[in-house]
């Protein structure tokens, strides 16, 4: 069964299928459907998940073996296929149909692939996932598609924009999603849910340069200690609460020890980066932030923990110092607070 992407809320409350075939380039809106169908899933008692990693050298047999085996504790379970390529070669093709022909019955197959091409669509395999299940094929949001879109996430995320408002955030994000959203969560950050201003949406697009946390976390990603300091200052003199770029920087570091300890378990950090909606701007900060360990983003973790504490007047030192101990060590220059 084919259903667009925004009939997929509808169907998942009414019934869950053995196999979710999910096909896109836009890295937003096919981590939001996985995200989704996985939620759905835990609801109906699918408890269990894991995940095989396709790429170059992949081992079909996993899959067959995941299926066959049993839930180590007897639930229902998430085999969560992940293909960097929608050309999967004969054995994917004849280990993908003959999951679909008998899927096991406390098993949900989540498969999330690039964009299929139509020879690809028309392959046999593609059809008997299609008929076990459903196929949902995810095209970005373009042309007069776009203000409606952006206009729906502000609604949904408690914004009620004025007059201009969308259209300036149209031109702003050129198209891209994810730029779309981080802009939206910046709005929320900076102003709280309500109505949206134009004056509100050009202040927080002007002072990006000096007052924006997610610039300071992409300068220290980026490796550049000194830069990143001069703006934490810049943002402590503009009057920006500490919690605000506490909240930043433990966002950034929670996400990235968790991406480190993926790849360190053999994981491949281009399908990481992509389940993790990163859009193509931060891929080169990700992959850097990537050379550390996730012992050194797990360090970093306790050291937001720590300066959490005294923001909170759980000490008497200065949370800013900790604050910039964390900066150097999302710089690289260090990894422990103070």
């Amino acid at each position: 069964m084919r259903l667009r992407n925004d009939q997929l809320p509808t169907h998942l409350e009414k019934s869950l299928v053995p196999v979710y075939f999910l096909s896109g380039d836009e890295p937003l809106q096919m981590g939001e459907a996985a995200d989704l169908i996985r939620a759905r899933a835990r609801a109906q008692g699918h408890t269990e998940r894991e995940v095989l990693e396709h790429a170059a050298g992949f081992d079909w047999g996993l899959l067959s073996n995941a299926a066959d085996s049993m839930s180590l504790f007897g639930e229902r379970r998430i085999l969560d296929l992940r293909l960097n390529s929608a050309k999967v070669g004969t054995e994917g093709a004849k280990a993908l149909t003959s999951f679909a022909a008998n899927p096991p019955p406390d098993t949900l197959l989540l498969i999330t692939a690039p964009k299929l091409e139509r020879n690809q669509l028309n392959s046999k395999w593609v059809k008997v996932l299609d008929q076990a299940g459903v196929l949902v094929q995810i095209w970005p949001v373009e042309g007069n598609r776009l203000p409606p879109w952006i206009e729906q996430r502000l609604r949904k995320a408690g914004l009620i924009p004025e007059t201009g408002v969308v259209e300036m955030l149209v031109e702003r994000v050129e198209g891209n999603l994810l730029a779309a959203n981080q802009e939206i969560e910046k709005l929320l950050l900076l102003y709280g849910p309500g109505v949206v201003t134009i004056e509100q949406l050009g202040e927080a697009v002007a002072d990006s340069a000096r007052f924006d946390v997610f610039g300071l976390v992409d300068s220290l990603l980026l490796g550049e200690p000194s830069r990143g300091l001069r703006m934490l200052q810049g943002l402590r003199a503009e009057g920006v609460a500490s919690p605000v770029v506490l909240w930043a920087f433990t966002r950034e570091i929670r996400a990235l020890a968790e991406m480190a300890f993926e790849v360190e378990q053999g994981a491949n950090a281009e399908r990481i980066m992509a389940g993790q909606r990163i859009w193509e701007k931060r891929k080169p900060l990700i992959r850097r932030g990537l050379r550390q360990s996730s012992d050194h983003w797990r360090r970093l973790l306790e050291a937001c923990a720590r300066t959490d504490r005294l923001i909170k007047g759980l000490g008497c030192e200065d949370p800013w110092l900790h604050l910039q101990d964390i900066a150097l060590g999302l710089a690289g220059v260090c990894d422990q607070g103070r």
